[in-house]
C-alpha cells in the first residue's frame, strides 16, 4: 500500500493511452490520390496553357513548366501523403506494389482516381482557358501539347519509348531512395519538396523528346478530357501514328526498372539497424 493510500487519498491513475491511429478506408485513400493528382495537374497543364496562348513569351517558358509541374508534385503530395502515401502516379504506385509490398487490390482503384483526378483538373484547365485557347487556335489543331506530351519533331516513337521509360526509371529510383525508412532520406517532412525537385529537373534534363510525361494519369486524363472537348486528334501524333498508348506503357516500364535498380544497387547494401540521420549530423 502506498502512502496516498494510506492518508485515505486514492493513487493517481496511470495515464490514458492513446486510441489506436485507425487506418484511412480505401475509399479515404482513392479520395485523397484524386486530390493530389488534380493539384498536380491544375498547375502543369495549368503553366502549359498560360505559355502556349500567351505566343510573345511573356508568360514564360521551358523553365517555368519545369517548375510549375515539380511545384504540382510538392502540393500534390502533402495533399495527399497523409492519407494515401501521395503516389499520384499510377506508374509509382506499381513499383510500390512490384517492391514494397503495397496491396495488389489497391492498385487498380489507386489508378482510378488517379486518372479521374488528372481529368477533373484537365476539363478546369480546358474551360477556364476556353476564351484564350479559341484565340490562337480555334480549330484546335495546335494546341493538343497542353492537355498530353507528344513526340518532338524528329522524335521517332522507339525513341520516344525509350525516352519515357528513362524519365520513369530516374524518378522512381530517387522517389525510393528518399522513403526509404532506413535511408538518409530528408527530415523534418521535405521529402514532398524533394519530390518535386526530382521532377523540376527530369523536366530539365528531360524534357525535349517527348515532354516527361512520365506518369500514366497525367497523360491520359487530360488526353481524354481534351478528346471530349474537340481535339479530334488528342489520340495521335502530328502525322497520324497512335500515340496514346505510349505514356502509359513506357512510365510503367520505367517504374519497375528503377525499383529494382534501387533494390540491386543500393537497397541490399543499406545496414538493416541504421538510425534515422539527425539534422546536422554525417
Amino acid at each position: 500500500m502506498t502512502s496516498s493510500e494510506k492518508a485515505g487519498t486514492p493513487a493517481a491513475a496511470p495515464p490514458p493511452t492513446a486510441p489506436a491511429e485507425k487506418a484511412p478506408s480505401l475509399l479515404g485513400e482513392m479520395s485523397a490520390e484524386f486530390a493530389g493528382t488534380m493539384i498536380l495537374v491544375l498547375f502543369g497543364v495549368g503553366v502549359v496553357a498560360q505559355i502556349s496562348t500567351t505566343p510573345d513569351g511573356s508568360a514564360g517558358g521551358h523553365d517555368s513548366v519545369a517548375w510549375a509541374w515539380g511545384l504540382g508534385v510538392v502540393l500534390g503530395v502533402y495533399v495527399a501523403g497523409r492519407i494515401s502515401g501521395a503516389h499520384i502516379n499510377p506508374a509509382v504506385t506499381v513499383a510500390f506494389a512490384v517492391y514494397d509490398g503495397f496491396p495488389w487490390r489497391k492498385v487498380g482503384p489507386f489508378i482510378l482516381a488517379q486518372t479521374l483526378g488528372a481529368f477533373v483538373a484537365a476539363l478546369i484547365v480546358r474551360v477556364t482557358y476556353a476564351d484564350f485557347i479559341r484565340s490562337v487556335d480555334p480549330n484546335l489543331t495546335e494546341t493538343q501539347d497542353i492537355f498530353s506530351t507528344l513526340p518532338g519533331d524528329p522524335v521517332t516513337i522507339p525513341t520516344a519509348f525509350l525516352d519515357q521509360v528513362v524519365g520513369t526509371a530516374i524518378l522512381v529510383f530517387v522517389i525510393f531512395a528518399l522513403v526509404h525508412p532506413r535511408n538518409k532520406g530528408p527530415l523534418a517532412n521535405m521529402a514532398p519538396f524533394m519530390i518535386g525537385l526530382i521532377v523540376v529537373g527530369i523536366g530539365m534534363a528531360w524534357g525535349s523528346n517527348a515532354g516527361y510525361a512520365i506518369n500514366p494519369a497525367r497523360d491520359f486524363g487530360p488526353r481524354l478530357a481534351s478528346w471530349l472537348t474537340g481535339y479530334d486528334t488528342a489520340w495521335v501524333t502530328g502525322d497520324g501514328t497512335p500515340y496514346w498508348w505510349l505514356p502509359i506503357i513506357a512510365p510503367i516500364v520505367g517504374a519497375v526498372l528503377g525499383g529494382g535498380l534501387f533494390k540491386l544497387l543500393i537497397d541490399r547494401f543499406i545496414p538493416a539497424d541504421e538510425a534515422p540521420q539527425e539534422v546536422g549530423r554525417v
